[in-house]
Order: C-alpha cells, then structure tokens, then sequence
C-alpha cells in the first residue's frame, strides 16, 4: 500500500505527489484517496486479484485535509474518495464527483433501507454507503475515576487530566463536538453563541497537548494522554491494546457519521472505480472492511460474515442515559467563514 499524501505535507510535497500518482495512472490501474487505517490490505488484494488492477492508495486524516488536497489540484489525480457525510454535500456543491448512471452498479440493491436515500447524497448518485460510527472521546480509567460521560472532560477538564487531552485534527467534528457541549446550534449567527464558543475553546485549548487524528489511538494506548477525541472503532482498537480506556458517551450529545465511497470527477480509471464500488456492495467484502475497522456498515446480509464481537462492542452501544447525537451540519458559506476563522485561532 502506497501512502504519499499526509495532511501535514508542504504545498510543495502535495503537488509532487499529485504529480507522481497521475504519472501511475494507466489502464489496469485503481488510484484511491482514503481514510488512514480504515480497510484491510487483503481486501484490496483481493480486488486487485479479482479484476487484474493495480491498486494505489494515499491516505488523508480529515475530511479538510481530503478537501484541501482536491481543490489543491488533485482532482483528476484520484479515481474514488472517502468522505464523511457533510463533506459529500460540500464536495457535491463544489462540482468535485461524477454521477453514477442507473444500472452501473449491479449491487446497489444491498443497501440497507436506513441507508436507502440520505440527504447528503440523495438516491446514491455519486457515493455508496461504506461505514458508520460514532465520535467522541476515551478517558484513561486508571488515571481518572470519576464520571466520564461528560463533555466538560475535554472541554472544561479536572486539574488531574489538565495538558493530557487529544484533540482530533478535524474542523468539522471539533466544532460540532463543542457547540453540542454548550447546547448551541451548529451553524449558529448569533454573535454572542460565535463569541462565547470561540472562548470557550480559547479556554479549553490551554488544557489541550496535542491535536492529532492519525495517531489518536496511539497516543492513548502509549499513556501520553489520558483523554483523546477518537471515532468509536478506533476507539475499539485502542482498547484491546489498553484495558483501561474507556468510551464516553456524553449526556450532552455526540457525533454520529456515515463515510461513503463517492465517485470523482475526472477519475482516470472510471471504469475500475466503477468496479471497486460494486465489489464494496457486496455483503462479504464490506463486513471485511468493518471486522477491520471496527465499525457498522450500510448494507444487508452482512451478518454472517460479521466478527461476532462487534455486536457487543462497548464503543457501538451506547448506554440507556446517553445523549442525543447530531450529524455535523453544513454551514452556509457566510456562516461557515465564520466558523473557519474560530478554527484558525484554535489552531494557532
């Protein structure tokens, strides 16, 4: 598996390897722009073998960071990406995927009826459903013992887990994650909520070592912090590595996604991206993907193949007193610049 592309290159090193991954790209060739460890190499093997294609994969460690790389000149470089549902409805607004015509994949007829027709991408006429989870935070048990489910333990934190906080990396969920925590609207253009949640996280910041998303599970399992913002099934992972983490689910709310496979404009190997949509719609390939990464998936007849164990994973069943959840919601541009500039002082 090839991975060039990190969200902390230079502009320099982007365009290089943007540059590199065109240069690879022939017939028999499949070129992927995904999530960092989140589908297993015998899957992709497996493909490959099946349809006789060379598979090249570059990871990302946020939906922004995917964002930026595109709208940095990569489109035209990638044949399929892996965005979060709100990120779908920017890329979509953006003019940045193809349209799948009726009757290009033979297994669109796997979906699960909760995931028949979502907003974010309304029939399914540029993605496929891939998984779905939760994000939120773990907290080190054997360093703190006292009520997790609550959000103030990243936001608002007890002097014994002051600068050993994880925050993700990731615009879209940090922001959502803190207004949930204030009980403010997501989108919000009340001056006094923008103001108060842009203090809010000046405050909690202080408390913050780190911002990381791609070594989120690792730096709990280490103990070089003892809370971290983490997706559920990397959470899962973590765990079985630390006995002592454990999942929040906050009574304020938390995020739920769903990532889907989408199409993108310019691929240029439409064709094998077509395929390797198709192979992800079959109920043994993508129960693989979820067995590795620990996650639900959108489609039936998975059951059978599924890890018996993640039915009963603490990180996807959330207790009877947890809180609500919300999608991150997109933002109307004035709204979202807003946002953007809240984010940019986070991150100074």
């Amino acid at each position: 598996m090839k991975t060039r592309l990190k969200t902390t290159a230079t502009a320099m090193a982007l365009v290089l390897a943007a540059a590199g991954a065109t240069a690879a790209n022939a017939e028999g060739k499949l070129v992927i722009y995904h999530w960092f460890e989140y589908i297993p190499q015998e899957l992709l093997d497996k493909f490959s073998a099946e349809h006789d294609v060379e598979v090249v994969m570059d990871t990302y460690d946020s939906n922004e960071a995917l964002l930026a790389s595109l709208k940095a000149g990569a489109i035209g470089t990638y044949d399929v990406a892996v965005p979060t549902d709100y990120m779908v409805t920017i890329m979509r607004g953006e003019g940045m995927l193809d349209e799948i015509a009726e009757g290009e994949l033979a297994n669109m007829g796997n979906v699960a009826a909760d995931w028949a027709d979502p907003s974010f991408d309304p029939g399914w006429k540029h993605a496929i459903p891939y998984q779905w989870g939760s994000t939120s935070f773990m907290v080190d048990t054997a360093v703190y013992s006292g009520d997790i489910n609550d959000s103030s333990i990243v936001f608002d934190p007890p002097a014994e887990l002051s600068g050993k906080i994880n925050a993700l990396d990731s615009q879209g969920e940090v922001l959502a994650m803190a207004s949930i925590h204030m009980g403010i609207p997501q989108c919000s253009t009340d001056r006094e909520q923008l103001k108060a949640l842009n203090e809010m996280l000046q405050n909690a910041k202080g408390h913050w070592a780190s911002f990381n998303s791609d070594t989120a599970k690792e730096v709990l399992v280490s103990g070089d912090v003892a809370v971290g913002m983490i997706f559920d099934g990397f959470g899962a992972k973590a765990r079985a590595e630390r006995e002592t983490l454990k999942y929040a689910f906050p009574k304020q709310g938390y995020v739920v996604w769903m990532d889907s496979v989408v199409l993108l404009k310019d691929a240029p190997n439409r064709a094998n991206a077509i395929k390797f949509m198709d192979f992800l719609l079959q109920p043994e390939n993508i129960a693989a993907v979820s067995n590795y990464a620990r996650y639900g998936n959108g489609l039936n007849g998975t059951a059978e193949f599924l890890d018996p164990e993640l039915a009963t994973l603490p990180e996807s069943n959330p207790p009877a007193e947890a809180g609500p959840t919300q999608f991150v919601k997109v933002c109307d541009e004035a709204t979202q610049a807003v946002y953007d500039t809240i984010w940019t002082n986070l991150k100074k």
